[in-house]
């Protein structure tokens, strides 16, 4: 093949085309064998490509396992609290569970009689990195109506560990009064509606629960679905569910540590998905975060969960063919969970269909999204989702967003309109601030949208007979709304005057008893 040349002048000029591998069709590691897989057109044997993998989950994970940074160029490991992973079943999460054991559990030495590791609990041999371990799954079959539940199709796979401990959870336990006070040791945090029509999200239309309806956790749960406006906000609801409960769950377990089997390509879909619904304030979240409960906001470092992904540089892959050699049992995702449309799922087909032809799509977008950080501190913690929230974004969203017609430009452009249809716009309403007291102000901007936004198409009511309130999930309320000003025994409204009266009419002194 000629190098490339004018096509014009010479017919037979031929674009060279890009090798598959490099040079040599040898191992790159060990230079001996023949490859066996392509990675970025790097050429790895079988022998060589497990070790490789192993050494790019340990050089993720461990620079962040002790709680402080010591001095020493290799430190020993050894973290303050438990470990927890989070397991769906999937390929990243079953991979992580058989290195994770591989690596840190399965290396403990044999136990005597009384229970204890032989040579002394003290002996050096004996140190672990963490003391015990347990992976948290979430069933979702409550979300939708005839999904079937996997929770004993699990237990089986976690159970071939005999060194973790599984924890089952289920999702609508976001709206169990009875699960959080478990895992918080709250008794008084109540279960709030809101009516999502409400322009603002204002409280007038926030409400106790148990005053308004008597749902149970799963005709809760499925309520809250199906007021969300889009397939979308449906998507990125479960997902916010799924993270918060294994969140809670592990904080309430003594964990410092929380792994999640998220690869490179999973986490870069999720990049883009994210920055696209409004959430890139919170996009080194993503990434790696350091958690804790608003209520321990100003605990010590030990009480903060480190949430890891470490197979953040391998991708889908590698990860497919690790668990191919090494006999790793895949599960998987149930399938109707899977079939949910919207931006996530457009997102996975393209970047999926992009990595084919350009195998380093995942990588630039990873390594691109690294870099971002946000300008300004954070305002505080979302109440929905638990993550960082940006200030001031009710101002930033009424400067861009088009609240009313009252603008004479505004309502010339729209002269080519027929009357019929202009005649139903409202010309004369003016912009409106959001009110002082609304749960806009407690949300980020990605979960004020997912709850808010509008869709031509709308969503297929799943709960026949749904009230116009929505339940919200039970930690929304967990610092106490009152302490925030929006509610007190009910929801926080104007009172009207004669109400005021008839509460201190008891205090007043008649006017006829002033002139005796």
């Amino acid at each position: 093949m000629s190098s490339c040349g004018n096509p014009v002048a010479d017919e037979q000029a031929l674009m060279p085309r890009r090798l598959k591998f490099g040079k040599s069709k040898d191992c790159v590691r060990c230079r001996l064998k023949p490859g066996n897989i392509v990675i970025r057109h790097a050429v790895y044997c079988k022998e060589c490509f497990t070790p490789m993998v192993d050494m790019k989950f340990r050089k993720a994970l461990e620079p962040s396992v002790n709680a402080r940074a010591g001095t020493s160029k290799r430190p020993k490991l050894k973290a303050s609290g438990n470990l927890c992973l989070g397991f769906s079943g999937g390929l990243g999460p079953s991979i992580v569970l058989d290195i994770v054991h591989n690596t840190y559990f399965s290396s403990r030495p044999p136990l005597d009689d009384s229970g204890k590791p032989r040579g002394g609990t003290n002996h050096p041999r004996n140190a672990s990195v963490w003391p015990s371990c347990s992976v948290c799954y979430v069933e979702a079959c409550g979300a939708f109506a005839g999904m079937q539940d996997r929770t004993e199709d699990i237990r089986s796979v976690v159970e071939r560990y005999p060194s973790f401990d599984f924890v089952p959870l289920w999702i609508e336990y976001a709206f169990d009064g009875s699960w959080w006070t478990k895992v918080s040791g709250s008794n008084s945090t109540p279960q709030v509606c809101l009516e999502l029509s409400k322009e603002g999200l204002i409280t007038d239309g926030l409400h106790v629960a148990s005053q308004v309806t008597g749902l149970t956790p799963v005709e809760a749960l499925r309520s809250y679905l199906s007021s969300l406006p889009t397939q979308t906000a449906i998507s990125s609801a479960i997902q916010n569910l799924t993270r918060v409960l294994i969140l809670h769950t592990a904080h309430s377990r003594g964990s410092s540590h929380l792994i999640f089997g998220s690869s490179l390509t999973s986490i870069s879909i999720s990049l883009l998905s994210s920055i696209s619904q409004g959430g890139g304030y919170a996009i080194r979240e993503e990434l790696q975060e350091e958690w804790a409960p608003v209520a321990a906001s100003g605990s010590q470092p030990s009480d903060v969960l480190r949430v890891i992904r470490p197979l953040r540089d391998v991708t889908a892959k590698e990860c497919a063919i690790y668990a191919w050699w090494n006999n790793i049992t895949v599960i998987g995702r149930d399938k109707q969970r899977r079939a949910i449309l919207g931006i996530a799922a457009l997102t996975k087909n393209f970047v999926v269909g992009l990595e084919k032809d350009y195998p380093s799509t995942v990588s630039t977008i990873a390594r691109t999204c690294e870099k971002l950080e946000p300008k300004d501190a954070p305002s505080g913690q979302c109440r929905l989702c638990k993550r960082p929230m940006q200030s001031g974004i009710q101002e930033w969203k009424g400067r861009i967003s088009i609240r009313s017609y009252s603008d004479d430009k505004l309502a010339a452009d729209l002269a080519h309109i027929p009357s019929p249809c202009r005649g139903n716009l409202d010309t004369s309403t003016s912009f409106q601030v959001p009110p002082l007291l609304a749960l806009t102000d407690f949300l980020c901007y990605s979960c004020h949208t997912t709850l808010t936004s509008r869709s031509s198409r709308g969503v297929k009511q799943s709960t026949p007979g749904v009230s116009s309130t929505t339940p919200l999930p039970i930690w929304v309320a967990d610092r106490s709304l009152r302490e925030d000003g929006l509610m007190g025994g009910g929801a926080r409204r104007k009172i009207l005057e004669e109400e005021m009266l008839d509460t201190v009419a008891e205090f007043l002194i008649d006017s006829q008893d002033c002139e005796e």
